[in-house]
């Protein structure tokens, strides 16, 4: 690499951050049950222990996403919430709602026909917007699992007025700070219509909604073979773009690894970033966070290499020249045009991640420190004689 292209990576990985998911140490399974692991984070302190751990290893992680329902106990001061994330070295990042785990949202949340299930969702929304507001979080993020499974079931256009009314409602209750990130998908748990199914209606409810209301694009929640980048540069030229939920996946929703199926689509992201940054002068206000919840890989593993392959990514995206691609779109050079791109991710920027992790006084090989710390051999030991104590069976659903 040289110099000036040291730089460029320099001072792209300087302004990179990317929140971790509090849900990502836990045991967690699929419908079909749990996996259990010895090291996994029982509660939220050792949550919060584990996304220390990547933070000290990575340096770019100094936030954690928080499932309201799983890691705040009832009645908990949320200061006290903070003062033990400060301890671990991070902060308390999105806060997470949860909308599709009990029993009254089999027929959904905010799209329910039924007003008092409605309420209820309303109600745990307001508690999360105050929780935020608590911890100095200036992020909610909603994700819904509403939908139907039959046509018929209920009237679709009903159900979207329904959500636009709660979606108000939820944005007259943020600090002037927060903002409402608001996440779609095209499938599951409703296998005939989902009321938040793409970009494009999470685009119209939020633009109805108010100014701090933005798209959620969660890398795994599209259709095979969609060009997710494309739906990024729209959001980002129409101001809608607030945040990422990075994942990979092989056939759906699948929370795989970042870039362990396709590193080229991550980095086709970064790069519409990164060109909308080098046209505007500015990087847009983006949240970049993972989603995703590893029941083979040991936890706090898959989050570090989950990162520095996140890194990786982003370092090459910055490589690209902007001035000379424009140019070359201008003059419709396809091949020279596609080249470029090409070579920005095929370039080994090995030698600009050592030279920023030395500069930041950080492991130059995250994942071999963190297997050198035998991190996760006292966490199994002292968590697995918790688990017992606490009678936990393998067994159970995803969360």
């Amino acid at each position: 690499m040289t110099k000036t292209e040291i730089t460029k990576v320099l001072r792209a990985l300087n302004q990179f951050e990317i929140e971790i998911p509090s849900w990502g140490f836990a045991d967690t399974g699929t419908r079909f049950g749990k996996f259990l692991q010895d090291a996994a984070a029982i509660d939220l302190d050792d949550k919060l222990a584990d996304a220390g751990q990547v933070h000290r290893m990575t340096g770019s992680c100094p936030a954690v996403a928080v499932h309201v329902l799983w890691d705040f106990a009832e009645g908990e001061d949320p200061k006290q919430v903070v003062r033990r994330a400060r301890k671990h070295g991070v902060r308390i990042g999105s806060i997470n709602p949860n909308l599709f785990q009990d029993q009254c949202y089999k027929y959904g949340s905010f799209g329910n026909p039924d007003p008092a299930i409605r309420e209820t969702a309303l109600d745990h929304v307001y508690h999360s917007i105050d929780l935020g507001k608590a911890v100095k979080s200036d992020l909610v993020t909603l994700w819904f699992a509403d939908g139907t499974n039959y046509p018929g079931q209920d009237s679709i256009r009903g159900r979207k007025h329904r959500f636009q009314d709660c979606l108000k409602k939820c944005y007259r209750k943020l600090a002037p700070a927060q903002t409402l990130l608001i996440e779609y998908k095209p499938f599951e748990p409703a296998f005939y219509h989902t009321d938040l199914a793409d970009w494009g209606m999470s685009y119209v409810l939020s633009k109805n909604t108010g100014p701090r209301a933005k798209v959620l694009v969660d890398t795994g929640h599209h259709y095979q073979s969609q060009n997710i980048e494309q739906i990024v540069a729209f959001l980002l030229d129409e101001g809608m773009l607030g945040g990422f939920h990075f994942n990979d996946r092989r056939y759906a929703d699948d929370d795989l690894t970042l870039g362990s199926i396709d590193p080229y689509q991550a980095f086709r992201i970064f790069h519409e970033i990164h060109f909308y940054a080098a046209e505007r002068g500015e990087y847009p206000k983006i949240a970049y966070m993972i989603d995703q919840s590893h029941n083979i890989k040991p936890k706090v593993e898959a989050m570090i290499q989950t990162v520095s392959v996140a890194q990786e990514l982003y370092a090459k995206a910055a490589l690209v020249n902007h001035k000379s691609l424009l140019r070359l779109q201008e003059k419709n050079r396809v091949v020279e045009a596609e080249e470029l791109l090409r070579r920005a991710f095929f370039t080994d920027v090995t030698p600009a991640l050592e030279t920023w992790r030395k500069r930041h006084k950080l492991p130059i090989d995250p994942l071999a420190e963190h297997r050198k710390s035998g991190y996760e051999a006292a966490a199994a030991k002292a968590r697995s004689s918790r688990r017992k104590e606490l009678g936990i069976v393998a067994g159970g659903s995803y969360a």
